[in-house]
């Protein structure tokens, strides 16, 4: 006997909306800060703006994953499409490691063969950027932690943030100094810590393409709940437990229940237990009264 129940979704207000906003903000002034980089030889600028465009590119591919995955559900994706926010999220992720290679390669350059750059104009535009990042930021910033596709996007915003606070401290160093080599030593800092985000949202979302089990979830510890919560259970096995999003888990399992034990209460025990207790409320559960059929199976 076997059990399925499909979670309901949470109900969440309309991200695509505000991705939409946010792509377009960062489109507009990504072409400000080229036109200001060009003028003012500024590398952190110039890579502030490649940055800029990259962003866009990533909010507005948040944007169509985040429509895409409203799509119901059909014969040729069961479970419809909200693992493209997934596939989008690594997607963004992938981009912001390309773009650490481009930053370390500039950077290379301008230590190498120095150029003039004109601070106030640098100065101007990076503190444009930094307003217009934060902005941004304000805007994803609710719905970052819950939906790893906004935080795709929302990560890609906050790099960004820090690339103009570093190309305004480089603007205010070679103002007050005229040491230009401040310029690519902070474009190099800002691309370390890109590198740093880019690698942590491409390791997630890997993971859960790949079907890994979540993170925070102890396959050990839901065996012995379970099998201390509900009497009638002697065993549980081949465990399956993956994430279609990271909202919702799902889970596959075999429980062995005690000889004489109805199967229908038992069953609806174990799906209560799973939903209170872990989370769970996608999971299907073939109850086994004596040896595993699989296990006969070659």
């Amino acid at each position: 006997m076997a059990g399925h129940t499909h979670g309901a979704k949470h109900p969440s207000r309309d991200k695509s909306r505000l991705l939409f906003i946010a792509m377009i903000m960062t489109a507009t002034f990504m072409v400000v800060e080229v036109i200001g980089g060009l003028i003012s030889g500024s590398l952190a600028l110039l890579a502030d703006a490649t940055h800029m465009l990259t962003d866009a590119a990533a909010l507005g591919l948040a944007w169509g994953a985040t429509r895409v995955a409203k799509r119901p559900a059909d014969a040729k994706r069961s479970y419809g499409y909200e693992r493209f926010q997934v596939l989008a999220a690594f997607t963004n992720g992938l981009a912001l490691l390309v773009l650490v290679v481009w930053i370390f390669i500039e950077a290379f350059h301008r230590i190498t063969e120095p150029s003039e750059i004109l601070a106030v104009p640098m100065l101007l535009i990076a503190s444009l950027g930094l307003i217009v990042n934060l902005v941004i930021a304000a805007v994803l910033h609710k719905d970052h932690k819950h939906d790893m596709n906004v935080e795709g996007a929302f990560l890609h915003v906050m790099s960004d943030l820090l690339g103009s606070v570093a190309t305004i401290m480089a603007g205010l160093v070679i103002y007050f100094s005229g040491w230009t080599l401040i310029d690519p030593i902070l474009s190099i800092g800002v691309g370390l810590l890109i590198l740093r985000v880019g690698w942590r949202l491409v390791r997630r979302a890997a993971h859960i393409l790949l079907e890994g089990t979540p993170e925070s979830l102890d396959l050990e510890a839901l065996k012995s709940s379970l099998i201390a919560r509900v009497p009638e259970l002697t065993d549980i096995h081949h465990i399956h437990v993956w994430l279609l999003t990271t909202e919702r888990p799902l889970m596959t399992m075999h429980a062995t229940i005690a000889e004489g034990a109805d199967p229908g209460p038992v069953l609806l025990r174990i799906k209560s237990e799973l939903h209170e207790n872990f989370g769970i409320s996608h999971s299907t559960v073939q109850i086994e009264g004596g040896a595993c059929a699989d296990d006969h199976i070659h």
